[in-house]
C-alpha cells in the first residue's frame, strides 16, 4: 500500500501527464490551466484523505530497557502470611538483619528481634559462631543448640539460602524427642534392673540348696524355697505389668467403642479380691450408687484399673483399717474413688507417683511386692478413657486415688 507520499507524486505524474496531451491535442490555453488545476486539487484531496505515514522506526537505535528488580521474597506479603502459619519458628534475614519473625519466633524469642542482628537475636554461643561463617556451603547443615532457651531444652537450627544475600532461618523443638529418648532408656534400665533383682535371689537360693546336697533340714529347705517361690511371683507379676503398660501405650490413641457398665466392673473387682488369699480383703468397704455407670470402654483395662487403685490401698494401707471403694455419679460423669487409711504420702512426692518404677519407700515397696508401675498402668488407662486422675493425700491419715470418666448417654 502507497504512503501519502508516494500517492501525491502519482498523482502529480498523472495530472502533468494529462496535461501534456491536451496541450498536444491543440487544446487551448484555458482548458488546460483549468485541468492542471483541478488535476492539483485532486491530488492534494488524495494526499489529505490517505493515512499518515507511521513514524520511523527506531528502536534498533534506543537504549535497552532498564531491568526490573526482583520481588524479595521476605518482602511479599503472601510468604508473610505463609510464615505465620507455621507452628514452629521461622527468621527471615537480610543480610545479618532479622527483616521477618512469624508469630512463632516472637513467641519463642521475642518482637525486639525485629530489626535487630540475627548474631544477637539467638543468643547462643555456638549460633553466633554458626551464623558467622554462613557463607561457607558447610555452615547449612542444622546446628544443636542445647540448653536453648532455658537450660533441658534442645533446638536445632537450619538455613535456606535467597538471592541478594537473603536467608531463612527455621528452629525446631527437640526438646520432646530428647525427653522420650531418656525415658526409653531410662526404661530399658530400670526394667533390667527391676528383673536381675529377684532373678539374681532365686539363683543364689537355687545355688545354696544344691551345695547343700540334701544335708540341710526341712525348715531351712522350706525358707529358701519360699524366698525362691516370692521372687520368682515378683518377676512374673513384673513381666506382666510390663506388657500391660505396653499394650495399654499401644492403644492410647485408640478410643474404646464398646459400650460398658464402669458399676458392674468394680463390683467384679472387688468380688475377686475378696475371693483371694489376702487378708486385706476384708477390710473393703463398699459405697457404690445403685444406678449403673454406662460408659464407652475397655473392660479388661477398666478392670484393671480398678484392681490397681484398690490392691494399692490394700498394700499401703494399716492392717485392719478400712479400704473405701466409692462409685458415684457427678453430673454426666462417674468418679471411682478409694481411700485408705496408711502413713499417707509427702506432696513432694505426689506428682512424680504414675512415673515408671518410681516409689516412695523402695525398702518397703519391695517388701510388699509392688512393681512400681501400677499407677503408671492406671495413668495410661484413664488418658485412653479420657478420665481424670487425681491423687490426693495427707501424711500420717491416708491416700485417696480417684479416677472421673465421662458417660455414655
Amino acid at each position: 500500500m502507497f504512503d501519502r507520499l508516494s500517492s501525491l507524486v502519482v498523482a502529480l505524474t498523472l495530472v502533468a501527464v494529462a496535461t501534456i496531451f491536451a496541450a498536444l491535442a491543440d487544446g487551448d490555453a484555458l482548458t488546460i490551466v483549468l485541468l492542471a488545476a483541478a488535476g492539483t486539487a485532486a491530488a492534494a484531496l488524495v494526499y489529505s484523505a490517505l493515512p499518515g505515514a507511521a513514524p520511523a522506526d527506531h528502536r534498533a537505535d534506543a537504549a535497552p530497557p532498564a531491568p526490573v528488580p526482583p520481588v524479595s521474597l521476605l518482602r511479599h506479603p503472601d510468604f508473610a502470611l505463609w510464615a505465620d502459619q507455621e507452628k514452629e519458628p521461622l527468621l527471615g534475614c537480610d543480610g545479618n538483619i532479622v527483616t521477618l519473625a512469624n508469630d512463632a519466633a516472637v513467641r519463642l524469642l521475642g518482637r525486639h528481634i525485629v530489626g535487630a542482628d540475627v548474631r544477637t537475636a539467638i543468643r547462643h554461643p555456638a549460633a553466633t559462631e554458626w551464623l558467622a561463617g554462613i557463607d561457607a556451603p558447610a555452615t547449612l547443615e542444622p546446628l544443636n543448640l542445647v540448653d536453648f532457651p532455658r537450660p533441658g531444652q534442645r533446638w536445632t537450627m537450619r538455613i535456606a539460602a535467597l538471592s541478594g544475600g537473603q536467608k531463612i532461618l527455621f528452629l525446631s523443638d527437640r526438646s520432646a524427642i530428647d525427653a522420650a529418648d531418656r525415658m526409653r532408656s531410662d526404661f530399658v534400665a530400670n526394667a533390667s534392673h527391676e528383673l536381675r533383682t529377684p532373678l539374681a535371689a532365686i539363683l543364689g537360693y537355687v545355688e545354696t540348696l544344691q551345695d547343700m546336697n540334701g544335708e540341710a533340714d526341712s525348715a531351712t529347705r522350706h525358707r529358701f524355697l519360699s524366698i525362691i517361690d516370692r521372687e520368682a511371683r515378683r518377676m512374673q507379676q513384673l513381666v506382666i505389668d510390663l506388657l500391660s503398660i505396653s499394650r495399654v501405650e499401644a492403644d492410647r490413641f485408640r478410643r474404646p467403642t464398646a459400650s460398658v457398665d464402669l458399676a458392674a466392673i468394680a463390683r467384679a473387682t472387688i468380688a475377686q479380691l475378696k475371693d483371694s488369699e489376702n487378708p486385706r480383703a476384708r477390710d473393703i468397704v463398699v459405697a457404690f450408687d445403685d444406678s449403673p455407670m454406662p460408659m464407652l470402654g475397655d473392660e479388661a483395662q477398666l478392670g484393671q484399673l480398678a484392681h490397681n487403685i484398690i490392691f494399692n490401698a490394700m498394700k499401703y494401707g494399716r492392717p485392719d483399717t478400712p479400704v473405701t471403694v466409692e462409685l458415684h455419679r457427678d453430673g454426666r460423669r462417674a468418679r471411682l474413688a478409694v481411700r485408705d487409711e496408711g502413713e499417707g504420702i509427702a506432696p513432694d512426692h505426689l506428682p512424680r507417683l504414675t512415673e515408671r518404677f518410681y516409689r516412695v519407700d523402695e525398702a518397703r515397696s519391695r517388701s510388699v511386692g509392688g512393681t512400681g508401675l501400677g499407677l503408671a498402668i492406671v495413668k495410661h488407662i484413664s488418658e485412653r478413657h479420657q478420665g481424670q486422675l487425681d491423687i490426693e493425700s495427707e501424711v500420717g491419715k491416708g491416700t485417696r486415688v480417684s479416677v472421673t470418666f465421662p458417660l455414655a448417654g
